[in-house]
């Protein structure tokens, strides 16, 4: 998945470099396509695979999360 994320982040950011070096009637759309490959594929894509295995609740401000801080500060 790592391969593929990389492999679209690569031919994202390499459209968004040939629209911008390249003189052609096409160079903006060359842009334009390069940043929504980023925005509605590459980045969901890592999003999805970095957070796929991970508990969100471990991630929230809980009054349970929020004790075992206030307990961690304590022993400091």
């Amino acid at each position: 998945m790592k391969y593929i994320i990389l492999i679209l982040f690569l031919a994202a950011f390499g459209s968004i470099l040939a629209g911008y070096f390249l003189e052609t009637e096409y160079s903006q759309k060359l842009i334009g396509f390069g940043v929504c490959g980023l925005f509605f594929i590459v980045f969901p894509l890592f999003s999805y695979y970095r957070w796929k295995d991970k508990d969100v609740k471990d991630y929230m401000l809980t009054k349970e999360n929020l004790d075992k801080m206030r307990e961690r500060e304590k022993k400091r």
